[in-house]
């Protein structure tokens, strides 16, 4: 759900300058008669695949026709690979926006020709540069030559761009024969927070990016193939994951159903992110230093969530993760906490006389009814309305699990939505998975899991034929590191 999430060379926290004025931000789609749409010229990346016609089978077909409802701008080329096997070489991604986010080792598919649309919905703030367009609510439609009828959707993890699914999800439905649709979520960048008028717009407006996104590509993929999707499914992974909860949440009546990669959680009254970085902000520098009191220290941070036997992660997560993310989300739902500051002090000190309140000391039950409020605009209720699987690592120490998906799966079933659900604990994952590459004998990664769990979604909504009931998945100590990155048994 990150800023830096996964990156390989996470950068360090930004200084605070004085907060300035929260951006507009257009949240209403403009509406399907009024199209402002700019169709782009095929990019010689294209490698002379031209429009074959109106038959809908041949490469790129109908490519010239196709439209965006709701954008303000869009851009068709006609490739010879849709995914990143080749379109880095095209200039169709962004590596930089999935940097880190899978392990070295995966299989990158290759072999899937067909359509891609890049382009934007209209908005105000201006924090993705991709293409230089310097606008937010960009979009990546992808629509494979060889289509088996349904569209995968997905918002983007962390404050990452509308690319950062491509590695870790795109790649692999593209060569199921999946269309795909992945969005920027309408703000970016560790300066998220500036966006909107109120607290919680920022987020808020993830969401109805992703509903925006879906209605539109589901248009997209009826003019392209000349039928609607026969199945439309929602996925992603950490703030990705809490967009699909809040998709089949709110809007079930758009997909089939969904996988859910260690989601976010949020809730008015927590656990949320805002109620277990504090401590650990507070007890983890105490614990590192050794001594008298690293005992008791240690005993904080368990309590918070994080699990004994993630001692090795803390250093990492402490240095890159749990400061700057801590900071960020606080200043998007309680700006006022920090008072001209934005953004608070990195890595602060707290008891400084004169100084301003340190983010370490936050306690998110002692705000004012005005904080809930803002977290109530982007909270979960566990009321899904379609089949959903979560699965989340045992040794998540950005998003604990006893404070996440645990947690959300008890809200499922009290919500009587448990027949809709599954939900597999997955032991030695953690939220990064390039740190598989780190620490082979102690991680897992999630990836081969969240495959085998969209698998069992294919499943349960093809053949009535529903997933193993959830469980802890276990890591197998004899597994080979070749075993863990490819397969994930949910039996």
């Amino acid at each position: 759900m990150f800023p830096v999430l996964g990156s390989s060379a996470p950068p360090s926290p930004p200084p605070s300058p004085p907060r300035s004025p929260r951006r507009s931000v257009v949240r209403r789609a403009v509406a399907a008669a009024a199209l402002l749409v700019t169709v782009g010229a095929v990019p010689a990346a294209a490698h002379g695949r031209e429009e074959a016609g109106a038959d809908p089978a041949a490469p790129c077909a109908l490519m010239s026709r196709l439209r965006v409802p709701g954008a303000e701008r869009h851009e068709a080329a006609c490739l010879t690979e849709l995914t990143t096997a080749g379109t880095v070489a095209s200039g169709h991604t962004d590596p930089a926006d999935w940097a880190g986010l899978t392990p070295a080792g995966i299989d990158v598919p290759a072999g899937v020709p067909g359509i891609q649309i890049d382009g934007y919905f209209p908005d105000t703030s201006t924090t993705n540069t991709n293409h230089g367009w310097n606008h937010d609510a960009q979009f990546v439609i992808r629509l494979p030559d060889r289509w088996n009828g349904g569209l995968v959707v997905a918002g983007s993890p962390g404050v990452r761009e509308q690319y950062a699914n491509d590695r870790a999800i795109g790649d692999w439905v593209l060569a199921r024969g999946y269309a795909f649709a992945a969005t920027d979520k309408g703000n970016t960048g560790t300066a998220f927070h500036r966006d909107g008028r109120a607290p919680g717009d920022a987020i808020a407006e993830w969401n109805s990016r992703v509903t925006q996104l879906t209605r539109a590509a589901r248009a997209v993929v009826a003019q392209r193939y000349r039928r609607p999707p026969v199945r439309t499914l929602a996925t992603g992974m950490s703030n990705g994951g809490y967009l699909v909860r809040w998709q089949l949440e709110n809007h079930p009546e758009l997909y089939d159903g969904g996988v859910d990669w260690e989601g976010t959680l949020w809730r008015e009254d927590g656990p949320n992110l805002l109620t277990f970085l504090p401590p650990a902000l507070a007890s983890y520098p105490v614990y590192a230093a050794g001594g008298e009191g690293s005992g008791a220290a240690h005993r904080g941070m368990t309590d918070a969530g994080f699990p004994a036997g993630s001692e090795f992660l803390w250093p990492y997560h402490h240095r890159y993760y749990w400061d700057l993310t801590q900071r960020i989300y606080r200043e998007e739902l309680d700006p006022d906490y920090d008072g001209a500051l934005e953004a608070g002090t990195p890595f602060c000190v707290p008891g400084v006389p004169g100084a301003p309140p340190c983010d370490s000391d936050y306690a998110y039950a002692a705000r004012p009814a005005a904080v809930r409020d803002a977290v109530s605009k982007i909270a979960l209720t566990g009321r899904i309305g379609r089949p959903l699987i979560t699965l989340h690592g045992t040794l998540d120490v950005l998003l604990p699990i006893s404070r996440d998906s645990d947690v959300y799966a008890r809200m499922v079933t009290e919500a009587g939505r448990g027949h809709l659900f599954r939900y597999y604990r997955v032991e030695g994952g953690t939220h990064v998975d390039s740190l598989f590459d780190a620490f082979p004998d102690r991680l897992r990664p999630l990836l081969p899991c969240h495959r085998a769990a969209f698998t069992a979604l294919e499943g349960w909504l093809g053949r009535g034929a529903p997933p193993p009931p959830g469980r802890t998945l276990p890591r197998l100590a004899s597994a080979s590191s070749e075993t863990l990155l490819t397969t994930c048994p949910l039996a």
